[in-house]
């Protein structure tokens, strides 16, 4: 488990928080971390590494590219990312970290909130997506955002594409609907998946294999 210094959870109160999560590694620039929070984990034993003199790369940026170091062929190794606070409160915050998951395209990354789930598709796959109807959905998105699309099909939505152009200040699939069991996506750029997930029954948890 690696903490990047801004995200923490909080399950009833902090010291709830502390005893249920022993982070491996914190790790950013240390600039909010409370001096007894920074002292609680020292004595649990969590390695806190302080990054202060690079601004950089974000916390995440530095926190993903820790993992990544770390993990043993990492070319083979099928690493997936959960990253849990990475969406909702300031916008930009919201944006640099959607800017890590074009960053480290070469890595799945998925960013989870309390409303949707968030990962990259890599222009380089045709994406089978299968769905878990009953955590996920019903809306969906895909999203040119680093770059216009000039052709991108789909199956398995409401409104499937069909070579169909998107870009910012024109067509965007925002608000599609999950049809099928399985989704899948080819494109000739890198796109931003999207799903609801449902937090009681019947509203818009998530549960999805992506290859």
């Amino acid at each position: 488990m690696l903490f990047q210094e801004l995200i923490f959870f909080r399950l009833g109160s902090a010291h709830m928080m502390f005893l249920v999560y022993k982070p491996d590694v914190i790790k950013g620039d240390l600039d909010s971390i409370r001096p007894e929070v920074r002292e609680f984990y020292d004595n649990l034993g969590s390695t806190i590494l302080d990054e202060s003199y690079d601004q950089d790369t974000t916390d995440l940026h530095k926190c993903v590219a820790f993992i990544r170091d770390c993990t043993p062929d990492f070319e083979k190794s099928n690493l997936i990312l959960l990253v849990v606070g990475a969406l909702g409160g300031r916008f930009d915050h919201e944006l640099g970290n959607i800017n890590i998951l074009y960053r480290f395209s070469n890595i799945r990354i998925v960013f989870l909130s309390n409303h949707s789930l968030v990962y990259l598709l890599p222009k380089t796959h045709f994406h089978e997506i299968l769905i878990n109807h009953s955590v996920e959905g019903p809306h969906c998105g895909l999203v040119p955002v680093g770059a216009p699309s000039q052709s991108t099909t789909t199956s398995g939505l409401k409104w499937d594409l069909n070579e169909t152009p998107m870009c910012f200040g024109s067509l965007i699939s925002t608000s599609n609907v999950l049809r099928d069991e399985k989704v899948t996506v080819c494109s000739d750029v890198d796109l931003l998946w999207t799903s609801s997930i449902q937090t009681q029954k019947g509203e818009s948890n998530p549960s999805s294999d992506f290859v």
